[in-house]
């Protein structure tokens, strides 16, 4: 399903990233901390065959490969900061859901 597949923890981050400008592999890795190599190389791929971002291999030595998103990529950046709004608008909520769903389960 395409909603797994972009509203995933790094693909939103990643599409974050790279809202403003394209940058290399290990600029988004720097920005993302705690994403492994692995599952980096794996969301960029996913994002890319998803028409979201672009892949561009760079003429230079050593050749360097840079991430960009596409024009169908920019399209999810409002859905995605609507969400993002509703998150920390409702965290302290889904807090106390969590906690009072922990009391009467044990946890």
């Amino acid at each position: 399903m395409l909603f797994d597949q972009i509203a995933d923890k790094w693909s939103m981050m990643v599409l974050k990233v790279l809202e403003e400008e394209p940058l290399r592999f290990n600029a988004v890795k720097r920005l993302l901390e705690g994403v492994t190599q692995k599952a980096l190389t794996q969301c960029l791929r996913k994002l890319e065959r998803n028409g979201l971002i672009e892949r561009r291999v760079l003429n230079t030595s050593p050749v360097a490969v840079e991430y960009a998103m596409t024009p169908l990529g920019h399209t999810l950046l409002v859905p995605f900061k609507a969400l993002y709004g509703w998150t920390v608008q409702y965290q302290a909520d889904v807090d106390q859901a969590r906690a009072a769903f922990d009391a009467r389960n044990g946890g």
